[in-house]
């Protein structure tokens, strides 16, 4: 299906003219970023994790500690919410009562399962290069150990929602005329030039990451700071 069906679970209430519930617009948010929070109910009270995620297909893939009481949640068969925002800009508007912010948020609703060991593997790789493009090789793969050390879990999107606000300021008649200022105010998030770690010889950052995150190129004497946004 191109869209999520609207269901109780996932209907934007407020402001529904904000509402998407096409998958391009949901995977195109989830794949601007790799940071999420993942809510649960453990013991009936509510948890709130921030969790590095890839998304695969129709799944999100997250790792963590077998023993965390998230990946038990999910090793359940437990539902788990994730929310993903990506702030655009502060909206500034003469009246104060009228600030606010350009984003773009998405909710999924699932329940997880723990990957076998057989599917770890290829589900970490999923993981690694999607935080850290081409730095995944046969020299640096996981050994048995780490792969014992950890749990992969895949969850499925069940259902999702987008809500998305990208307008000017417009104030109300009353303010309008005060001598103060209004506008947008970008946000942007960037990333700045590798800094080796002290170990490190001659071995450079992977092209592909350089490319992506729009990093410059110390080993060609780029200095320049054209730092290109993530989202």
């Amino acid at each position: 299906m191109a869209s999520f069906p609207i269901t109780p679970r996932n209907r934007i209430r407020q402001y529904p003219q904000r509402a998407r519930y096409d998958r391009t617009t949901i995977y195109a948010i989830l794949d601007a970023s790799f940071l999420a929070h993942v809510a649960y109910v453990r013991d009936g009270n509510p948890v709130l994790i921030p969790m590095l995620y890839a998304r695969r297909g129709d799944a999100l893939l997250m790792h963590g500690s077998p023993k965390s009481g998230l990946m038990q949640h999910l090793a359940a068969g437990g539902e788990v919410a994730v929310a993903v925002t990506l702030l655009d800009a502060l909206v500034v508007t003469k009246a104060v009562a009228d600030l606010s912010v350009n984003y773009r948020s998405v909710v999924v609703f699932g329940r997880g399962r723990l990957l076998p060991e057989e599917e770890k593997l290829a589900a970490l790789r999923v993981l690694t290069e999607r935080i850290v493009p081409g730095h995944w090789r046969d020299d640096n793969a996981p050994l048995a150990e780490d792969l014992a050390a950890v749990a992969v879990a895949e969850i499925p999107i069940e259902l999702a929602s987008a809500k998305v606000r990208e307008m000017p300021p417009d104030d109300r008649p009353a303010f309008r005329d005060a001598a103060v200022w209004a506008g947008l105010i970008p946000i942007r998030t960037i990333f700045g030039p590798p800094q080796a770690a002290p170990y490190t010889g001659a071995e450079r950052p992977p092209e592909a990451l350089r490319q992506l995150y729009g990093l410059p190129n110390p080993y060609r004497g780029d200095d320049t700071h054209h730092h290109a946004s993530r989202v």
